[in-house]
């Protein structure tokens, strides 16, 4: 498929139950998208619960039960094929989708508003110290 980018099979998601990849915005700033089985396909979204940011899938797969993704922090749950919410606190929103293509089995990122960057989460870098900002001020605490 051209002008599209390979990111895995049908098979492997459903397999896995979701997977997990980093994207890149216009700007060139990462994001992470899952894509998770939806009926006899597959759809992607923006890997975070839109009521409170918070990740969907941590690295260990997304929690996914009757077809609906289940948030980790409130146990809001999300329709797989549709993204909606109508239970919990994220009632009511949506989940950001990501444009994807089945063919043949093979699954293409066709979003043109990301590119993919690779397969897995965003990577921490070893100046992290657990998500907590630095600091360049002189006084210590």
């Amino acid at each position: 498929m051209a002008d599209a980018t390979r990111l895995t099979t049908v098979d492997t998601v459903t397999e896995a139950g979701s997977w997990l990849f980093t994207v890149r915005d216009a700007y060139g700033e990462p994001d992470e998208a899952i894509l998770v089985p939806c009926d006899d396909d597959v759809e992607a979204w923006i890997n975070r619960c839109p009521h409170e940011a918070q990740r969907l899938d941590v690295g260990r797969g997304a929690a996914i039960r009757d077809g609906e993704i289940i948030c980790p922090r409130h146990g809001s749950t999300f329709d797989s094929c549709a993204g909606t919410c109508d239970n919990g606190e994220a009632e009511g929103t949506r989940l950001v989708p990501v444009d994807v293509t089945v063919e043949d089995d093979e699954i293409y990122l066709t979003d043109r508003a990301v590119t993919f960057d690779h397969e897995g989460g965003i990577e921490a870098s070893e100046d992290d110290d657990d998500d907590v900002p630095s600091s360049t001020s002189h006084i210590g605490f």
